[in-house]
């Protein structure tokens, strides 16, 4: 029996990089996952990728099109996900996007465009994920994804370090408010992991005078890990597996850094 046989999850951001391996890697332990990402056509493509994986190990694979800073389509996920599973055990909030500027060209726009995403869109995840729980009585886990920009500030991306940190409040919070209905909230904080995401924050740095060549800021970051190297989304997936199996019902309220010993906290 794999460590979340039976269990029903969504996985937000889930179209590529640390969001597919997390469904990836729960599907390889017997989960019903759905895969859930605003780009509805490549989360369409992933899931039905996925679908002999899900088979092989006795789970089913579902894909929404879902916009997390839209209550009402985060709402309609978790129906369509409860209709096809029968119930949610977790959620994880993994959408999150960033957009570097030099600190002081940060404009209101860039700002509330991370914020809306990685901040606004965590919360309603939540909220929506916590109440159906609630109305099912039997429990559940929400996990949340921060970063090492949750527990230091970086210069070129201070919005997206503040969603971060945010992410790390909201974990917090929730935890203490949702504990009541047997709900564990809990998150992650990858460091660099070489990704689609990173791919395009690292054109943005270039784009900004930051770093002058392609591979350049990885290079400097991974510098600094004690690892030796930067993740892969397979660096990150043991971790999330624990957060969301029976393993981890013991924790709440907190962030497990993966970052391969780059921020010591």
């Amino acid at each position: 029996m794999g460590r979340v046989t039976g269990r029903s999850c969504i996985v937000t951001g889930a179209a590529q990089g640390i969001g597919r391996a997390i469904g990836e890697a729960l599907l390889d332990e017997g989960a019903d996952v759905c895969f859930a990402d605003i780009n509805g056509t490549k989360v369409v493509e992933v899931a039905s990728e996925n679908e002999a994986r899900a088979k092989k190990y006795g789970g089913k694979v579902l894909s929404c099109t879902v916009d997390v800073t839209k209550r009402d389509q985060v709402a309609a996920m978790i129906s369509q996900t409860v209709e096809a599973f029968g119930k949610l055990d977790v959620k994880f909030n993994n959408a999150g996007v960033n957009k570097p500027m030099n600190f002081l060209d940060v404009t209101e726009e860039n700002w509330q465009f991370i914020m809306d995403i990685n901040g606004l869109g965590v919360m309603i995840g939540m909220q929506e994920a916590a109440k159906q729980m609630i109305a099912q009585g039997t429990g559940g886990k929400i996990i949340n994804t921060a970063s090492i920009a949750s527990r230091q500030g970086f210069d070129n991306v201070a919005p997206y370090c503040a969603s971060k940190f945010a992410v790390v409040a909201l974990t917090q919070s929730g935890a203490r408010d949702l504990a009541k209905h047997k709900i564990t909230v809990t998150g992650f904080a990858p460091g660099v992991v070489d990704t689609e995401m990173w791919e395009d924050v690292d054109r943005s740095l270039m784009e900004i005078g930051a770093s002058s060549r392609p591979g350049e800021a990885m290079e400097e970051f991974a510098a600094d890990i004690l690892k030796g190297r930067v993740a892969q989304s397979s660096d990150i997936t043991g971790t999330t597996t624990f957060l969301a199996s029976i393993d981890s019902d013991y924790m709440t309220g907190q962030i497990v850094m993966i970052d391969g010993g780059m921020t010591l906290v």
